[in-house]
């Protein structure tokens, strides 16, 4: 299938409210201050394409015609931009998971937990949202295909992991619930970093089985998962 024919197929309005909800969360991120510049990036996947963010364009000058989409073999079908560097780390991520939205961040405490520990602290129950204890990829090159081993590895049973000395990692079946996993990990990171600051004191953890308790009782809460990718 040549390029056009390409463009034409994914030229259509799922892809359009897609990208529209793509660069909303790519926007969020900047203005709740889990990424400064034009670092971090955003994906979300409409069938057998993966629609991200492109490499160092502001997110405030993305426009509906800047639509880029790739096919699961990392081709580029769609648009002029170049995308992300860590697409990489993106498509492993659909490729291995349920995933239908990736956000990846460089959230400040988040962060900073990653170079201080091998995993989070379970110090609150919303550890368990993330399907456990969360890992530490080791650190490997950002946009590397060590990168993206890394983390599948500390993802594994996790819908979210920090990277060493980089970042976050979430997914989820919305851009919205993969958003909200980043917001909630950089949560726990800040809370873990404020409650082990205490000099003289260590924070209570959370037992595996009092994880697994709330990881039960979680399985029911909220509202059904809307089918679009907002």
């Amino acid at each position: 299938m040549v390029r056009d024919e390409r463009e034409e197929r994914v030229r259509e309005p799922a892809v359009a409210e897609a990208w529209e909800a793509l660069v909303a969360t790519a926007r969020r991120s900047a203005d709740e201050g889990l990424v400064v510049g034009t670092s971090g990036n955003v994906s979300v996947r409409v069938g057998g394409l993966v629609l991200v963010t492109p490499s160092g364009v502001p997110y405030e000058r993305l426009r509906p015609q800047d639509a880029i989409a790739v096919d699961l073999d990392g081709r580029q079908v769609l648009g002029a931009l170049s995308p992300t560097s860590e697409l990489p780390l993106h498509l492993a991520v659909h490729r291995s998971t349920d995933a239908l939205a990736v956000v990846h961040t460089h959230a400040v405490h988040a962060t900073a937990v990653s170079t201080l520990v091998d995993e989070l602290p379970p110090v609150h129950y919303m550890t368990a949202a993330l399907g456990g204890v969360v890992r530490v990829a080791p650190y490997a090159l950002y946009g590397s295909d060590e990168l993206a081993e890394n983390m599948l590895g500390a993802l594994r049973d996790r819908t979210g992991c920090l990277l060493q000395n980089h970042g976050t990692v979430t997914y989820g079946a919305t851009l919205a619930q993969a958003y909200d996993r980043t917001a909630q990990l950089e949560w726990l990171c800040h809370l873990w970093l404020t409650a082990n600051s205490v000099p003289g004191r260590a924070p209570r953890l959370l037992s595996e089985g009092e994880l697994l308790e709330v990881g039960e009782k979680l399985k029911g809460y909220g509202q059904p998962i809307s089918p679009c990718g907002a």
